[in-house]
């Protein structure tokens, strides 16, 4: 979807221009509601974290590393929200589709057309890595924001310090416990509730602002790079916090796709980046006017008694940021199980008239796991924090990266122009990863071991599942061969009544299910198609390109091999896709509506040959168990399904 189609999808052919303005004020505000959660409820967590006396490398208190701290998370968040993702890495698209798993499919894009270029595969296996980062994003983002708003509690009332972690539980779990139920009917609550977030948070910063003003002279870079180059020894350790300002950059970039461009660059522009600019230097001002204050400045920037009312609506806040992450998890593992780096998963589409949201049984329950563990291992959001900051800054790290790449090489931008920007980007997100590795040992290993996990699976997947196409292939045999001798009549089989439709890996090989009905069944379909499923890198497929027919050499036999396309983002229909098909392509009308489907079942053994490591070979195997139905997965009627059994040694 491009930007002006995802700003005019709701407007007429030709609308009024009131009605056109209302159509984009209606997407920003849904891109509020959606894409901005989790970047816009930092300002809970960054500083207070930045100044926690707890902290493995403590940043001392006092006015100069206050000016300095409020300085580099203004910069930090100009340089890498506002330059990186909204001014260079949302200019690359894959059909109006971004983040990292766009990049990725841009990388295969263009490895397929220059099978030469070692670092186009080199760069995709670094955006798969970054694709796992997200993973743990996913799992750490619920926790610490939850956490995060519900400890506000100890700052309406000390003693109710104790009940934070088993609130934040039950909060989660409703969470988890909804998804199924989809999020079409909040979400039409979530834009106007992020709103009014925006606006008390930069309301509650003019008011500490107001207290102390002279905390205006943080927006110079010149007290950023003062504190940087003077106090490095403190102010490289604070950067590990400092990213926290970041987290949720991504989602602007990964949700494009819904919303575009313009929009979600509004939205920021406009309203989400001055309101966070507006609380991070009110609680700065706060900081100057008692140090003391560092307990919690957020929640201290509001008069007592509007603390409570305050957490309700941070929790409120952070609950939308978490659904953006966990939605945004299920299209990371679904659009990885279509581009086969995953077995097929269950998908639930929970909108009639919204194609991105989906619900995946397996991936939410698995999260919920997770982030029930994290709540309850580490307690509070900023033991969470020393964990957090190493998923922002890879995924941006390689995000900037592959932008660069796509960019010299896909729109042939000069070396030295990608030089002057990459290198200070790149710099910048290094110093970040650096300041994060120093909390290795404190909780920055999480998120590493999740990404690592979660690649080494999906890596495992791709790599298993050539060599398993590969030893069905040759079970198989020729497609072609084998239609052959069905035309040469050297098989003693008679033709039924019907039609038959065979699924199959590719155009190659004969079905197992086709060949074991013709060998021992000694019978075929008066008209049998071959249907070979096939998923592009692109969002989604234009009707028109959907549909390939192949007579495989005769044009009277009654079979015909037909390959779909769907694209990594849509729901496979087969039935939807072959009821595109004239007769005189089929050789002759199709009784869809009759039509008897067959799968063929694999039943996976390990193996001895030497195609993969042992261990590989177990985990391809274990994971092969979550494959969803393929009836269910392809829409083929269950009633009208038949499922041929065979085994295929890995």
């Amino acid at each position: 979807m491009t930007d002006q189609q995802a700003e005019t999808a709701e407007a007429p052919q030709t609308p009024a221009p009131n009605a056109h303005n209302t159509a984009k004020l209606a997407v920003i505000v849904g891109a509020l509601g959606v894409v901005f959660g989790d970047i816009g409820t930092s300002p809970i967590y960054t500083l207070q974290t930045v100044f926690n006396p707890e902290d493995p490398h403590p940043v001392p208190v006092s006015d100069n590393n206050v000016y300095g701290v409020v300085s580099l998370i203004f910069w930090s968040v100009m340089i890498i929200v506002t330059v990186t993702y909204i001014l260079l890495a949302m200019r690359a698209d894959n059909d109006g589709e971004g983040g990292v798993m766009a990049l990725i499919t841009l990388l295969r894009r263009w490895r397929s057309t220059h099978p030469g270029r070692r670092a186009a595969a080199v760069l995709a296996a670094v955006g798969l890595f970054g694709a796992s980062l997200f993973f743990g994003d996913g799992i750490i983002t619920p926790a610490i924001s939850v956490l995060s708003a519900v400890e506000g509690l100890k700052t309406v009332e000390p003693s109710l310090a104790e009940y934070v972690v088993p609130i934040t539980a039950v909060i989660i779990t409703m969470l988890f416990l909804v998804q199924r139920r989809g999020t079409e009917s909040v979400g039409r609550v979530f834009g106007p509730v992020m709103i009014a977030w925006f606006t008390v948070i930069g309301a509650a910063g003019i008011g500490g602002i107001t207290e102390h003003t002279a905390i205006l002279k943080a927006l110079s870079p010149t007290y950023a790079i003062g504190f940087l180059a003077g106090h490095f020894h403190i102010a490289f350790f604070a950067l590990a916090a400092i990213v926290l300002a970041v987290t949720g950059a991504e989602a602007l970039y990964a949700d494009m796709g819904h919303f575009g461009r313009r929009s979600i660059s509004r939205g920021w522009l406009f309203l989400v980046f001055p309101a966070c600019t507006l609380s991070y230097l009110g609680q700065g001002a706060l900081i100057l006017k008692d140090h003391a204050n560092i307990s919690g400045p957020f929640f201290l920037l509001v008069p007592e008694w509007g603390r409570l009312p305050l957490v309700l609506l941070a929790t409120a806040a952070t609950v939308i940021a978490s659904q953006a992450v966990i939605t945004g998890a299920y299209s990371v593992a679904s659009h990885a199980a279509q581009l086969g780096y995953l077995p097929r998963l269950r998908v639930t589409h929970t909108s009639a008239t919204t194609v991105g949201q989906i619900y995946v049984p397996f991936v939410n329950w698995l999260l919920f796991v997770s982030v029930l563990t994290l709540i309850f291992a580490f307690r509070s959001s900023a033991a969470l924090a020393y964990a957090y900051g190493m998923t922002v800054t890879g995924t941006i790290s390689i995000t900037t990266l592959l932008f660069f790449y796509v960019a010299h090489y896909r729109w042939n931008v000069p070396r030295w122009l990608i030089l002057v920007g990459a290198v200070p980007l790149l710099t910048v997100d290094l110093l970040f990863i650096g300041a994060n590795l120093t909390k290795l040992v404190h909780g920055a290993w999480l998120p590493l071991l999740i990404a690592l996990i979660a690649f080494t699976v999906m890596t495992t997947w791709q790599r298993g599942r050539e060599v398993v196409t590969a030893e069905r292939e040759r079970a198989e045999g020729s497609l072609q061969e084998f239609i052959d001798q069905l035309r040469s009549g050297t098989m003693p089989i008679r033709t039924v009544p019907g039609t038959a439709i065979f699924l199959n890996r590719g155009g190659v090989s004969a079905p197992l299910a086709l060949r074991a009905n013709v060998e021992h069944n000694q019978v075929r379909h008066e008209h049998v198609v071959i249907v070979a499923i096939g998923t592009e890198p692109v969002p989604r497929v234009a009707e028109d390109q959907r549909v390939t027919v192949d007579e495989l050499g005769y044009g009277d036999d009654g079979i015909t091999h037909v390959t779909i396309k769907f694209g990594y983002m849509e729901s496979p229909d087969v039935p939807a896709a072959l009821a595109q098909l004239e007769p005189d392509e089929s050789e002759g009308p199709l009784d869809l509506d009759k039509a008897s489907y067959f799968l063929s079942k694999i039943e996976l053994r390990r193996g001895k040959a030497a195609t993969m490591a042992g261990w590989r070979k177990q985990l391809f195997l274990a994971t092969s168990h979550i494959t969803a139905d393929a009836a269910e997965h392809f829409g083929l009627p269950r009633d009208r399904t038949v499922i041929i059994g065979s085994h295929i040694e890995l």
